[in-house]
């Protein structure tokens, strides 16, 4: 009788269980890592800064910076990407329902620029200033998930100034100090900061190189504006050697102004000295003016 007792206890359990309906767990429509906002840069402008050349983000730039703020200007979300990162140019978010700021930021620098604010957007002498692209615009989250593809264009105007004498054995570095243009921009308007003081860019030389070229890139506070150059060669032990000042150096966003002529033949040494350039236009390229000192 226990037997037969323990026999039927051991059916009524099973049958119970028969009776119940198996829970699975369920499957995400996307992942958490996809997000309700994908964004991948399509295209870049790209050089020799010819409106009708396009690029993808790994030809032209070795960093891509994603960023969101809210209707505020107040960060949100920021994904900063090297070249040779995973699905470099292609960024996820997760984000609730709302109005948000977007900013994509393509270049070349030795690290990212300060973001916090997207109207001043900051790359600085230590991280260099590089061929930039931007992308702005307005997205608005809902219920269903957004998927972009973006398109940058360019924001800088570049001084190419280019050395067509020897460079003396003495001289080891060049430094660059140029004012009207600027290291930080407005992401509204891919402007630079009407305020800014001054820039610097310093490059190590060849002895003897001979047609060197050097790229100075800004971001304008308008569209189209002029630059002072302060120019100066150093020795080994950082003693100045030749120093060059140019005035009014025309300068136009998404176009190379090209600076050309004998920086050491003929000039004394550790004497500041003031040029008055002469301007030609190469009928090749009317993205690029040609001027020489």
């Amino acid at each position: 009788m226990r037997n037969l007792h323990l026999l039927l206890s051991i059916l009524l359990a099973l049958l119970m269980m028969a009776c119940e309906k198996l829970e699975l767990p369920e499957e995400d429509a996307a992942p958490q890592s996809q997000g309700n906002l994908t964004l991948s840069v399509f295209q870049l402008e790209q050089t020799p800064f010819a409106a009708s050349t396009r690029a993808v983000a790994s030809d032209v730039c070795t960093r891509v910076n994603f960023g969101i703020y809210d209707t505020e200007g107040n960060r949100v979300k920021q994904t900063n990407q090297k070249l040779g990162d995973d699905n470099f140019g292609t960024a996820s978010f997760q984000l609730p329902e709302g109005t948000y700021q977007l900013v994509v930021v393509a270049h070349s620098s030795n690290g990212n620029p300060t973001m916090t604010d997207p109207t001043k957007i900051q790359f600085t002498k230590a991280k260099g200033f590089t061929d930039t692209f931007m992308y702005n615009t307005t997205i608005t989250i809902g219920s269903e998930p957004k998927t972009m593809s973006l398109s940058l264009h360019r924001i800088v105007a570049l001084c190419r100034f280019v050395i067509e004498d020897k460079i003396p054995h003495n001289v080891a570095k060049l430094r660059f100090l140029y004012k009207g243009g600027s290291g930080t921009f407005n992401a509204a308007t891919g402007l630079g900061n009407p305020n800014s003081t001054q820039q610097t860019v310093e490059f190590n030389v060849n002895e003897g190189s001979t047609s060197t070229q050097y790229d100075l890139y800004t971001f304008l506070p308008k569209t189209e504006g002029t630059i002072e150059l302060t120019a100066t060669a150093y020795d080994a032990a950082d003693n100045a050697l030749y120093e060059h000042v140019y005035s009014n150096i025309p300068m136009q966003q998404n176009r190379i102004t090209w600076y050309s002529g004998s920086f050491f033949t003929g000039k004394t040494p550790t004497s500041s000295q003031a040029f008055t350039a002469t301007l030609s236009i190469d009928e090749k390229w009317e993205e690029e003016i040609r001027l020489t000192y």
